[in-house]
């Protein structure tokens, strides 16, 4: 639902402007269009289904995962087709993965979403539909949305703007009340981006997606590091830590025989070391790159190097890959 579409055309009309409030509670509780918005007076009703779409993206494809995860295929009203993934957790916990950007300019070497190229930017309101359509996903399952990722298509420090507007919209009590702690935006590096959202007043949480500790091994896998080297990169990341007082998340793919050695965990525990990261290692998932994940042996002897040189580690887990809804995997349907 495009809130601010509404709220304009409520303005026009002389509506109040708690009506815009009772729609987005109603499309949260399970209406699927505006005859189904029930606190709004049927005129109106009527009115705003020639004016404005209820959604601004629609269900194109769904598959579901061995493992519980859920993945749709969304098309927006332009024929703009983007992915985004519900992952199911213990205790009826459930976290989604929304897209920021219909494909990607960055071309990260190991993502299909870099395969794909540049697309446009999503709007506010065709991002928060995808984290709606998750929550009502969840509640069908019994269980409860609890978190946001935007480790989806696109690179969301380019279309911040949007990005911030989707994720005051989740935060709302009239929306998904997600907690700002629990929303986690991720980005491959774009620099300009950190200082804007370092001054945003909602604390949300930042991952960067590092994925090697020297440039050459970098600059191979991700052609970013060209324009924003590690070291530049890392002193952004330290600014954005001492402004607002939160540890940042370092995202490491771990690739055979790419990234993976003891030495370069020891190289990158003397990146971090200071206290004001902490890394997640990722499994990688098949794509058209040429890679392959390392094995469990190199993992865990990494991840022994890493903590033999006091760095605090965790390890994602590879969720959905069967119906390619992992991480790096997501891809326009069509």
């Amino acid at each position: 639902m495009d809130r601010a579409a509404l709220e304009t055309l409520l303005a026009d009309w002389g509506e109040p402007s708690y009506r815009a409030r009772q729609a987005a509670e109603a499309q949260r509780r399970g209406a699927g269009g505006w005859d189904e918005v029930t606190a709004l007076p049927r005129a109106l009703r009527e009115r705003l289904a020639r004016a404005l779409p209820f959604w601004a993206l629609s269900p194109d494809a769904r598959a579901e995962s061995r493992d519980g995860t859920v993945k749709w295929g969304l098309c927006a009203g332009d024929g703009a087709v983007v992915e985004a993934v519900l992952i199911a957790h213990a205790a009826g916990r459930r976290t989604v993965c929304v897209s920021s950007q219909a494909g990607c300019a960055l071309a990260c070497r190991f993502c299909a979403t870099g395969a794909m190229g540049a697309g446009r930017d999503l709007t506010a309101a065709e991002i928060l539909d995808q984290a709606v359509m998750a929550a009502r996903e969840a509640d069908a399952q019994g269980a409860r949305l609890t978190n946001a990722v935007f480790m989806g298509m696109g690179e969301p420090l380019q279309n911040l703007e949007a990005v911030l507007g989707a994720c005051e919209a989740m935060a709302a009590p009239e929306g998904l009340a997600l907690s700002p702690r629990r929303i986690a935006i991720s980005t491959v590096g774009w620099v300009p981006g950190l200082a804007r959202l370092a001054d945003h007043p909602l604390p949300v949480r930042l991952a960067i997606s590092l994925h090697a500790a020297d440039d050459r091994t970098r600059g191979a896998l991700m052609p970013i590091n060209a324009r924003y080297p590690i070291a530049s990169l890392l002193a952004a990341a330290r600014r954005y830590c001492d402004r607002t007082g939160r540890r940042v998340f370092i995202e490491y793919l771990l690739l055979d025989g790419v990234n993976d050695a003891p030495a370069d965990a020891r190289r990158l525990a003397g990146l971090l070391r200071d206290g004001r990261f902490h890394v997640n290692v990722i499994e990688y998932n098949p794509t058209d790159g040429g890679y392959r994940a390392s094995p469990r042996g190199r993992r865990e002897a990494f991840l022994r190097a890493l903590a033999g040189a006091g760095l605090e580690a965790s390890v994602r887990r590879s969720r959905g890959a069967d119906v390619a809804a992992a991480c790096g995997q997501l891809a326009r349907s069509r």
